[in-house]
């Protein structure tokens, strides 16, 4: 990351990361499964089938709500009848633009969406009475407010049990209401800075990520805004249901990202490969996976974008106004990811080992360095591809003999042969985690002997394009291994074989 920024350092006014959109959902725990929802009525001596009879008042209780803090803060709800061509974070756009960007209720909306539910049934077989689950349609509201911590947000409330939430904040209204309190100046562009006073500090703040305030601000809105909670013994429980967060590259012109942009969206289209992705990911991309893995390439009204999906994650490219380079990385399904944390085991013990990542929002702050760290990687990546024209002259270099204890060690051919496969094996995803050794690299050249493997290891290491971490066996490209390497291929990708097929096409 920091040879691309020092790269264009005299183009760029800063750089900032942080949180993106945050979907967080709330469940009640007791209720937010059949069982638990057949147990909780039995408890309250309530019949089974008699479950939406129960639930009716609940309806009714969320419904005069709304309309008590409607008429309160003299707004009306505003019912959408077809959601198609509606958009409401234009409407509420349209009414802080009119009363101001202060802390309060914003708008209300209310609409008929789908919501997963319960319903009763009676097994003829067992004889036995409980709920299941049914998808159905209710009357949700959306409450939009702005806090003075997380700025502008909305808290989705259904009108069916089991009253399951959604809330939604973006991490940039959150930092600007932090660098307000430091009196530091900046200049948003939507959910972008194209100006902070000073980045360090701005990175700084949005690094310091309070969950317990949060968590306050949760608990806080449910209870306003969805007073069946109070009938029901626990609060609600938070998890991460989706999160995005970018690390935006902030120019001083327009002009000074366009002459760059364009060779990079250009160049990631055919040079990021599967195993790439996962890397950026942090994964090893195996046989045994199953999910959807690729590139997509589109134009939006705002520009171009590339983004790679490895099943519920996403990594994005794109600019916002031509000024700012957006790397982004989209999860919605956090247990994709695993980290070092304390695992608890059910004979009472515990023990420190990788293990997924928990949905709870207090995972926030490791979901963060999960997600910074694919931001870097693939930043890391195009800045390979970004190199300036110096890397031909290596290409050339390692293409010639090099004499070493009296010994000749020949060049490499990158474009064919041998080579070629070696160097496509050895940028693999999963070596650029955690390296390749003589081992590894034996399963993808099975005609190979380990002899031959280590005379290959050896010609790479005396051209200075790959380096043995010390005590083990493990070897990683060079940053003129890797920078070699990625230009022979992104010419040969990009330039030699669209050529080859243009004459071939004409013969």
């Amino acid at each position: 990351m920091q040879n691309f920024i020092e790269r264009h350092s005299s183009k760029i006014k800063g750089v900032t990361s942080c949180f993106d959109r945050v979907v967080l959902t709330g469940t009640v725990p007791g209720i937010c499964y059949a069982d638990g929802m057949a147990g909780y009525l039995r408890s309250h001596n309530v019949r089974i089938f008699d479950y939406p009879k129960w639930a009716m008042p609940l309806r009714e209780t969320i419904r005069q709500n709304a309309e008590n803090i409607a008429e309160n803060n003299g707004l009306k709800i505003d019912f959408i009848r077809k959601q198609k061509n509606f958009r409401k974070e234009q409407r509420v756009k349209e009414v802080v633009d009119q009363r101001g960007g202060h802390p309060g209720l914003v708008h209300i909306f209310s609409v008929m969406e789908a919501c997963t539910t319960y319903k009763p049934w009676h097994d003829k077989k067992t004889h036995k009475t409980y709920l299941r689950y049914d998808d159905a349609k209710c009357l949700h509201y959306y409450f939009y407010f702005i806090d003075s911590a997380l700025g502008l947000c909305y808290l989705r409330v259904p009108t069916w049990a089991p009253f399951r939430l959604q809330f939604y904040f973006n991490g940039h209204n959150q930092l600007a209401n932090k660098l307000d309190r430091k009196a530091i100046d900046y200049t948003m562009l939507d959910n972008a800075f194209a100006e902070i006073g000073d980045f360090d500090k701005a990175q700084k703040l949005a690094d310091n990520i309070n969950i317990k305030q949060i968590h306050r601000i949760l608990d806080k809105a449910a209870n306003k805004y969805c007073p069946v909670i109070r009938q029901f013994e626990n609060n609600y429980h938070w998890s991460i249901m989706q999160a995005e967060y970018a690390t935006d590259i902030v120019f001083k012109k327009q002009s000074d990202l366009a002459d760059i942009y364009e060779e990079l969206v250009r160049t990631a289209v055919h040079a990021v490969k599967a195993d790439n992705i996962a890397t950026f990911l942090g994964k090893k991309l195996t046989g045994n996976y199953q999910g959807e893995i690729g590139n997509d390439f589109s134009t939006r009204i705002m520009g171009t974008r590339i983004k790679h999906s490895m099943g519920p994650v996403s990594v994005k490219m794109y600019d916002k106004y031509n000024l700012i380079l957006r790397i982004e990385t989209t999860v919605n399904n956090v247990t994709f990811f695993k980290h070092y944390r304390k695992v608890e085991h059910r004979d009472g013990t515990s023990s420190m080992k990788q293990a997924t990542l928990r949905k709870s929002i207090y995972s926030m702050a490791a979901l963060r360095d999960l997600l910074a760290a694919s931001n870097r990687r693939y930043i890391d990546f195009i800045s390979a591809i970004d190199e300036p024209g110096n890397s031909s002259k290596d290409i050339e270099k390692v293409s010639k003999p090099i004499r070493e204890k009296g010994r000749s060690y020949r060049g490499f051919n990158l474009f064919r042969g041998d080579d070629l496969d070696l160097f496509r094996t050895i940028l693999r995803g999963e070596f650029n985690i955690s390296g390749f050794s003589n081992k590894k690299l034996r399963k993808h050249f099975a005609s190979k002997t380990a002899n031959q493997i280590s005379r290959m290891l050896k010609r790479l290491r005396t051209h200075g394009l790959i380096k043995k971490i010390g005590r083990t066996y493990k070897y990683y490209l060079t940053k003129l291994g890797r920078r070699v390497v990625t230009t022979a291929l992104k010419a040969r990708e990009m330039y030699i074989i669209p050529a080859l097929r243009g004459i071939l096409s004409t013969c």
